[in-house]
């Protein structure tokens, strides 16, 4: 299953966004407001909503300034989130955020919707910074 976020301008440098996103206590500011839970460390965050279960993501992967990409701690649920960012100028760059998971089919039609609303709400609350 793949969700592709809408793309963004943020009033950033890519290189200040990419700083911002690879400290991952920094996705507190992005976090929808019914999060019950947000731990983080160097290289991992984990998170619960409310009426959901706990998530945890680990860094797994950058690409200076363009990319970042955070996987599922969990066999059970693999999936990716990743954040693409590309420079317009010196103080701008476009971002977006991509989730891609394997997941059975009766799994997909449950999280798709849910997926796709916390997906638009990290780029949202990111459009506020």
């Amino acid at each position: 299953m793949y969700i592709d976020g809408y793309t963004i301008t943020v009033k950033k440098s890519a290189e200040e966004l990419f700083n911002f996103l690879s400290s991952l206590n920094n996705y507190k500011a992005l976090m929808p407001e019914n999060t019950e839970k947000f731990v983080a460390t160097n290289d991992s965050f984990t998170f619960r909503l409310k009426g959901m279960p706990e998530i945890k993501l680990i860094s797994k992967e950058k690409t200076e300034h363009s990319n970042i990409t955070l996987g599922s701690a969990s066999d059970k649920f693999p999936f990716t989130l990743s954040t693409s960012i590309k420079e317009i100028s010196n103080d701008e760059c476009k971002v977006q955020f991509k989730f891609d998971g394997q997941f059975s089919s009766m799994i997909e039609m449950m999280v798709k919707s849910p997926l796709t609303k916390f997906i638009n709400t990290l780029t949202d609350n990111l459009a506020k910074l």
